[in-house]
């Protein structure tokens, strides 16, 4: 399915000391960085990205995770190279709703060692972008209730929020490609994040 990765998309950033961090697709042959950045989660990271903390990287999992269908979904991976070795910071994806072939549900997972140095705000920020280009118009994403660094960063990026129809331990962030926040649908604003 990756073969025609968009590989344009490839961009990077400096961060410190002479490194920077490139954001280039998700592809198949990444199965060793995929498993080293699953390898970096704590189990409460674990348990905010995949809404429990049951779930296990088995190569099931992997191989959903590594084979986008790039006609439809992006996958994006940001690393940097350290002592001559590419690591895994972060990843973010979309994937377009079946339903509806404007929107698209996200997914962002940053590195343990690399929570709150800004790099999910710029890998997400990096991932509208693409959705956008790609003709999406709706972004949507479940956030656990208590997954606050998510929270806030879908809100810095102009996402809004509120309570998911599924139960109150999730969150429903939304975001109107066009720059607006979109309209509740028959959901509640959460305004006590």
């Amino acid at each position: 399915m990756s073969t025609n990765a968009p590989v344009h998309l490839t961009t990077a950033w400096p961060v410190f000391f002479g490194h920077a961090v490139t954001v280039r697709p998700l592809l198949p042959t990444d199965a060793d960085l995929e498993i080293e950045l699953g390898r970096s989660l704590s189990s409460e990271s674990l348990h905010h990205r995949f809404l429990n903390g049951g779930i296990k990287l088995n190569p099931r999992l992997l191989d959903r995770l590594l084979n986008v269908d790039f006609s439809r979904d992006l996958a994006l991976i940001a690393t940097a190279t350290f002592a001559g070795a590419e690591t895994p910071l972060a990843v973010a994806r979309y994937a377009r709703l079946d339903d509806d072939p404007h929107a698209a549900e996200i997914a962002v997972t940053v590195a343990d060692p690399w929570q709150g140095y800004g790099i999910g705000k710029r890998l997400l920020g990096r991932l509208i972008e693409c959705a956008a280009d790609a003709g999406l118009r709706r972004l949507l994403g479940d956030v656990h209730a208590t997954n606050r660094r998510m929270l806030g960063l879908a809100g810095a990026l102009g996402f809004g929020t509120r309570f998911h129809p599924d139960g109150g331990h999730l969150r429903l962030i939304e975001l109107a490609l066009d720059g607006r926040v979109a309209p509740p649908h028959a959901l509640h604003e959460v305004n006590d994040l």
